[in-house]
């Protein structure tokens, strides 16, 4: 981890200028928890329109420190929450040293401290990993809503490298609608799911707006074929979310396109959006 006193921090960059002042936030953290103070420095330092930055790398070892030390299962869901985010925005290339866009960082601080901070991260992303079980556990147990357990579930797929499910997932994290695209006709189709029965219809134009038009039926999905459903079909299951539960045969299911008639299959056209 990069020690608190490096000059670094102040070369390393965030969404709003430099990471001089992380250190204290990261300090006062690790002293004591504070909501207040976990939001200014993910907000303010680390994360800004889905994007991290030289900081977020630096930062995260503390965070998953932080995950593994503490007893309090409400803060290490924050965590596990929060490096989740920031690993499902990373563009992962391990076989690299460090990013390329760092280039410039190289050259002002050194090679070897930009491949530092980025094997510290990697390590930081699998130790904080290793806590999927328990944090799923626990979650299950806890009087929380589906919301905060949609929030477990995207940290999970992002920890075990389906970044493209993770980003879906925090793209629609309420639920309440799913964009595709169509691949023939590259057309949005707006998956809409029924409140009272969880069952999704496809419509070529956003209900909100057009209300009158002819809804295509989705097929849903009688078994779960591709390796990242099950996977997800089994974490939703063990965390008890039951909205997704509802919705996913459908997203693994297919439609007709409402624009072109062709038969799509939802799942590929839901994350062709985050190729």
């Amino acid at each position: 981890m990069l020690e608190w006193t490096s000059d670094t921090w102040g070369k390393l960059m965030g969404p709003y200028g430099s990471g001089e002042n992380v250190p204290m936030l990261l300090q006062q953290l690790m002293q004591e928890y504070n909501q207040e103070t976990a939001d200014e420095l993910f907000q303010e330092y680390l994360f800004h329109q889905n994007t991290i930055y030289t900081v977020t790398y630096a930062a995260v070892p503390y965070l998953a420190k932080m995950a593994r030390l503490t007893k309090d299962p409400e803060v290490q869901r924050h965590l596990f929450i929060t490096c989740g985010i920031i690993e499902a925005s990373r563009d992962k290339n391990d076989s690299m040293p460090y990013p390329t866009a760092w280039a410039e960082l190289a050259e002002d601080v050194g090679a070897s401290i930009c491949e530092d901070i980025y094997s510290g991260y990697i390590e930081a992303i699998r130790d904080i990993a290793s806590l999927s079980e328990e944090v799923v556990t626990h979650t299950a147990l806890a009087p929380i809503d589906d919301m905060e357990k949609r929030y477990i579930l995207i940290a999970d797929s992002a920890f075990r490298g389906s970044n493209k499910v993770a980003n879906m997932l925090l793209t629609f994290t309420a639920g309440d609608e799913y964009i595709a695209v169509c691949q023939e006709c590259d057309q949005e189709v707006y998956l809409w799911p029924n409140e009272e029965d969880g069952h999704i219809q496809a419509f070529a134009q956003d209900p909100v707006f057009e209300e009158e038009q002819q809804a295509q039926i989705v097929i849903p999905a009688s078994q779960y074929l591709d390796a990242d459903q099950a996977m997800l079909a089994d974490q939703v299951m063990a965390i008890g979310e039951q909205g997704l539960a509802r919705h996913l045969p459908y997203l693994a299911g297919e439609t007709n396109c409402p624009s072109c008639g062709v038969n799509i299959p939802i799942w590929q056209a839901l994350l062709s959006i985050f190729d």
